[in-house]
């Protein structure tokens, strides 16, 4: 009899071991490292689609399945509340690099944003200000006020539950690098170095960057630069060679009905050349600015390659030009104070980058003119064009003439 009793308490000694090892799934460690890959990439898409794309910025509308679902995969996973970072992100659009951003890094530091991005979220979310002002138009159902927003630890609380449930031990760090894993990618990486290292497509007027052309690991919020040029728009990536990984999840909802659309960023069309630039063309240019100002420095850069060019076959001292052209096509305020001199000295030295800079700002002045009148600026982009082709200039030239073939 004490035999049997104390045979079956070490079957279920072992079984507790086992199931503390491997869990129900008795899946092997590279295994839960694949599903917990796929899981905390269900929560950045449930991010990006969810709070960022629909919520945030309206850019596309969710199926009623579709929208719960990533709200009670948020509440799981994140325990964060749809009206909080919504609020938060807009506020950060509203002030964004300027005192009242919650989490700009050239407010608060680097440091701060990257390694407390979190907490800087959690102080704003105690804002009341904050929510009242942005938080307008998301959930106020039932389930948001008595779970969602009520109980947002349960909802964590019970992944780990889940998690363990699944594979034992193992199953605490599944659940750690999940909880970890959006104040890392979106407090850290988007809101720290999204502004502060990366490349930029255009001149927004914040410190946008974007921090990888291919944005997988983080739902296509590495394109964090598209997205501050384009906020409203529900694709993040503009150039051929850059991927949004969230932006194929869409369209393939979109294709089963679970997603509807509203804006993508808009794409300048091209027609025959026009004799003279008119209001259609002045409309074309305002609405895609930003690509325009992106050509403009595309041919900026060119012209800067054929100065460096000549002046080596004249055996001229190229150093400081090459110093400085990473930043003449940039807008005034984003050139560092220590760049100014050198953007001097080369202005004063290169005619010709001197008359394309000048003409930049002219170009710019159309469409942050407050007080000129739709006529007035449609002659004024005339005779932008005609002093472009009078130039002498071959970039400027071709620029003007590409933009007379420009319509809306």
């Amino acid at each position: 009899m004490f035999s049997s009793d104390s045979g079956t308490l070490t079957q279920l000694w072992d079984g507790l071991i086992q199931f503390l090892a491997q869990g129900l799934t008795g899946a092997a460690w590279w295994q839960v490292l694949l599903v917990a890959l796929v899981l905390t990439h269900i929560t950045i898409a449930s991010v990006t689609i969810y709070l960022h794309r629909h919520s945030a910025h309206r850019s596309l509308d969710l199926h009623p399945i579709a929208s719960h679902f990533f709200r009670f995969w948020l509440w799981m996973t994140t325990g964060m509340v749809t009206k909080e970072w919504t609020a938060i992100h807009r506020k950060h659009h509203a002030k964004c690099e300027h005192e009242g951003d919650p989490h700009s890094p050239h407010i608060f530091g680097i440091k701060k944003v990257f390694y407390e991005g979190a907490e800087l979220y959690r102080a704003e979310a105690k804002n009341a200000e904050t929510m009242e002002r942005y938080g307008h138009n998301t959930p106020n159902d039932w389930i948001e006020k008595h779970l969602y927003t009520g109980h947002s630890r349960l909802g964590v609380s019970l992944m780990l539950i889940i998690d363990v449930a699944l594979f034992g031990v193992l199953g605490v760090a599944v659940w750690a690098l999940q909880m970890a894993w959006i104040p890392i990618t979106a407090a850290g990486v988007i809101n720290g170095i999204g502004h502060w290292w990366g490349y930029r497509n255009f001149e927004a007027t914040d410190a946008s960057t974007n921090v990888s052309p291919w944005g997988i690991l983080i739902g296509g919020e590495e394109l964090h630069n598209n997205h501050h040029t384009y906020p409203t728009s529900a694709k993040l990536s503009v150039k051929p060679y850059e991927f949004d990984i969230g932006w194929m999840y869409i369209t393939m909802m979109k294709s089963v009905g679970l997603a509807s659309v509203k804006k993508v960023p808009p794409k300048m069309a091209y027609g025959a050349v026009r004799p003279v630039a008119d209001e259609k063309t002045l409309e074309a240019i305002i609405a895609n600015r930003y690509e325009v100002m992106a050509g403009y420095a595309r041919e900026m850069r060119a012209a800067c390659k054929q100065e460096l060019q000549a002046l080596k076959q004249r055996r001229g001292d190229a150093t400081v030009l090459q110093a400085a052209r990473r930043w003449l096509h940039r807008d005034d305020d984003k050139v560092p104070a220590n760049v100014k001199a050198q953007l001097a000295q080369v202005r004063a030295e290169h005619p010709v980058l001197d008359k394309m800079v000048t003409m930049r700002e002219e170009l710019r002045a159309l469409w942050s003119s407050t007080n000129a009148t739709r006529e007035q600026l449609a002659v004024d982009l005339q005779a932008w064009c005609r002093r472009a082709e009078e130039s002498g200039i071959a970039a400027l030239r071709d620029f003007s003439i590409r933009l007379r073939s420009a319509h809306a």
